[in-house]
């Protein structure tokens, strides 16, 4: 009998593989005739290398003005600034260079240019809420006039995906975004520029990626082509990750990395909702300030032992794309995180045993709090896994 499923599809025009950043963001800018480019930059990138003037000079006349300042998890005052400096740029195409951070702030900063948001208070009426039955309730409103190009240069992603992540700093909550034209019109992947990347926050966001193909391919809601390209996400990760660890200057393992970041997204976007890794994962970056990829470095190995029992078939899929079949996909998942250095208990990343019960709270306010294979429906099924966590 056939299960009946859809893909939704983004409003990304091109991805460029292998480009150098400059020209690539120069011809896109020139193709949409653009003549007020802003480009949110990585602070590191910005003030430590050459990169960000490379970009300016490509753009020529076109370059309109260069922001920085964005911290770990897009706190809402930053995106703010970076909104109003775009605004005061008279910004017609921004160009975001950095990390998972810097490319949600320049897809939540389209929003408040579009709707003139000005306070902090003026994110509320745009961002994702869950109600009691665990039900996303996404706000309508006209998606943004002014488009992005991304130039990511860690592997969480969100480049490809238009939901996006602002922390409140009043309540410490990472709150999500979305609309369909907040994605990038172009997303450039150019292994040459992520070599500044440190090696902890390459790997770490690389794990990142590895989670969202191992909570598709867990996933009860995945489909078959779903599965197929995280199948092959997973494969380019786990040869990828350990070889760029093992070389940092291989350029084509870290475009591997690249591919299989993006094709770890497709699922995702196509509507496959990710599970307690995820969820758990916003909390702690937000809450407890842990870095974005760190989350699932500790926890996605735990979260896969818990489910375990409920899809232990659909994990073998995972297992077989981790070398061997026979073994636990949350086993071999450790196995390959020790192997890149990364941590892996909460304890490591600096969570006390004091902030379990607000994550396992706020666990349950998240937009896929209630989408795990094995019900969650109160905090004290989270706290069963962090617990696990702790080490």
């Amino acid at each position: 009998m056939v299960t009946a499923s859809q893909v939704m599809l983004t409003a990304t025009e091109r991805v460029t593989l292998g480009v150098p950043a400059a020209e690539a963001v120069a011809q896109e800018a020139a193709a949409r005739g653009a003549a007020r480019v802003f480009i949110l930059a990585s602070s590191y990138l910005n003030r430590q290398t050459d990169e960000i003037r490379r970009i300016e000079a490509a753009l020529g006349a076109r370059h309109a003005a260069t922001h920085d300042g964005i911290q770990p998890h897009a706190p809402r005052s930053d995106v703010l600034a970076a909104a109003n400096a775009a605004r005061a740029a008279g910004a017609d195409l921004v160009v975001t260079v950095g990390g998972g951070s810097v490319t949600d702030a320049g897809k939540i900063l389209l929003i408040c240019l579009k709707h003139n948001i000005t306070t902090i208070e003026g994110f509320d009426d745009y961002r994702v809420r869950v109600d009691d039955t665990g039900a996303m309730v996404i706000p309508e409103f006209a998606g943004p006039d002014v488009r992005a190009i991304c130039v990511p240069t860690t592997l969480s992603g969100g480049e490809f995906n238009p939901l996006s992540g602002a922390t409140d700093e009043a309540i410490k909550l990472k709150q999500a975004y979305t609309q369909r034209e907040m994605v990038p019109v172009c997303v450039v992947l150019d292994p040459a520029i992520t070599v500044h990347t440190p090696e902890w926050l390459w790997l770490s966001t690389g794990v990142r990626a590895v989670d969202h193909a191992t909570e598709t391919l867990a996933s009860f809601l995945s489909n078959d082509f779903c599965d197929g390209i995280a199948d092959s996400a997973l494969r380019l990760l786990a040869a990828g990750l350990p070889a760029v660890k093992a070389d940092p200057a291989d350029l084509d393992a870290r475009l591997k990395c690249q591919i299989g970041a993006w094709q770890s997204m497709i699922p995702i976007i196509g509507g496959v909702p990710m599970g307690a890794s995820h969820a758990i994962g916003h909390v702690l970056g937000g809450t407890c300030d842990v870095p974005h990829g760190h989350t699932s470095c500790v926890m996605s190995p735990y979260v896969q032992a818990f489910n375990a029992s409920v899809n232990g078939e659909r994990q073998k899929r995972i297992s077989a794309c981790l070398g061997d079949p026979s073994k636990p996909a949350s086993e071999l998942l450790d196995k390959l995180i020790r192997g890149l250095g990364m941590p892996r208990s909460l304890r490591e990343v600096g969570v006390s045993e004091n902030q379990l019960q607000l994550v396992s709270e706020y666990t349950l306010e998240d937009i896929w709090g209630r989408t795990n294979p094995r019900p969650i429906k109160t905090a004290a099924d989270v706290m069963e896994i962090l617990r696990t966590a702790m080490g």
